[in-house]
């Protein structure tokens, strides 16, 4: 499956760490929330992490730049995803792009009953 644009959120005031610079846990928050609408389109229901590895920090963000997340599927278990998370930030007043964070989630989905289902077991 290709990469696909999966959330857009703009960093606000809120969204800072104590340095002025968008907060690392802010943008882990907005991969998870792209990786797991990802993962519930293709598993046609609820999905939840249980794992979340290989974060990256290759560049920074400023209070009103827009973060555009990027997922892609790169696994698929019996009834898990495993998905590739990559968030780009443009500027607020421009057109400069770069890469600000990077991660992986491994998704389980699940049934009404909240027990693993297999993926083909779709809603």
């Amino acid at each position: 499956m290709a990469e696909t644009l999966v959330i857009r959120a703009t960093a606000m005031p809120t969204d800072l760490n104590p340095y002025g610079g968008v907060f690392g846990g802010w943008l882990m928050s907005q991969l998870a929330l792209g990786a797991g609408s990802l993962a519930s389109r293709e598993g046609k229901g609820k999905a939840v992490v249980v794992q979340a590895t290989d974060f990256t920090f290759p560049g920074a963000m400023q209070v009103g730049d827009e973060l555009s997340v990027y997922a892609e599927i790169t696994a698929r278990g019996r009834t898990s995803l495993t998905i590739l998370a990559r968030g780009e930030g443009r500027e607020r007043n421009g057109e400069t792009v770069s890469q600000v964070a990077k991660g992986q989630f491994k998704f389980v989905l699940l049934d009404a009953s909240d027990r693993p289902r297999a993926l083909d077991d779709g809603n």
